[in-house]
């Protein structure tokens, strides 16, 4: 399916980690439960391994999920695997989450990383259903370099950058939950660009304060808040959480 076709249904409905509150993160088993949930798009993460293989995974260390506390970068495929049976490389996502849309969280800023991906991406026939998510002005303006027609999305740490990554050739803008304000939302579709609004605080333990969630998680008064905005997308862990606040909106007389 391609970005431009995903579906009359709005705000699309991105799988956060392949969809975390549905199966591990980032496995096709997270995809498949997300595609089944009635997402528009699975999200995953992307790093390089020391043998050069582009994996699915968040965390630059395997701490977390294995309890090894070596950085992804310095282990191989092989090893990882071993670790992590459910592992899944780029060619694998770009397979088990056919045909949802998928995003890809490009951890990495060194613009090296770019060739390789969309190498992979355009070997598999993906350009057209990927996003490229990627961390800095540099990053998007190399990657719109080297492939003039796939889809960029600005993770920007700077709510106010929509320009700046409009410029740099971004499609898609990122804000995070508590930036998301009218204001900034109409400032990503006056400069053209397709909003995303990444639910939850950036961190694993949320901190006192509004939202009162990590990343990914949110309940139902934070579903309210943040569809009244408009964004033309919203990630989070549970799809189905964003699918059932359009199914009551849709049945709610005007």
């Amino acid at each position: 399916m391609a970005i431009a076709n995903l579906g009359a249904s709005h705000p699309l409905a991105i799988a956060h980690r392949g969809g975390a509150l549905l199966g591990p993160e980032n496995t096709a088993e997270a995809f498949r439960a997300a595609a089944a949930a009635g997402a528009a798009m699975v999200e995953t993460d992307l790093r390089l391994t020391a043998d050069g293989e582009l994996v699915c995974l968040h965390d630059a260390d395997l701490t977390r999920l294995a309890g090894d506390c070596r950085p992804v970068a310095d282990t191989d495929l092989a090893t990882l695997r071993a670790m992590l049976p459910d592992l899944l490389t780029l060619d694998e996502a770009i397979s088990a989450s056919a045909p949802l849309g998928l995003l890809l969280d490009v951890k990495l800023l060194d613009a090296a990383i770019l060739p390789p991906i969309l190498a992979v991406l355009t070997a598999k026939e993906a350009l057209q259903r990927c996003v490229l998510g990627l961390r800095d002005s540099a990053l998007l303006s190399a990657a719109r370099r080297l492939s003039p027609n796939v889809a960029l999305l600005a993770f920007a740490t700077d709510p106010d950058a929509t320009a700046e990554a409009k410029e740099a050739g971004a499609g898609w803008f990122r804000l995070w939950q508590a930036d998301a304000t009218e204001e900034r939302m109409a400032s990503i579709r006056t400069a053209g660009m397709r909003s995303v609004i990444m639910v939850g605080q950036p961190r694993s333990v949320a901190l006192p304060g509004y939202p009162p969630f990590p990343v990914g998680r949110i309940d139902a008064d934070g579903i309210r808040r943040v569809t009244a905005l408009r964004p033309d997308a919203v990630m989070l862990d549970d799809p189905r959480q964003l699918i059932a606040s359009r199914a009551v909106t849709a049945l709610s007389p005007s």
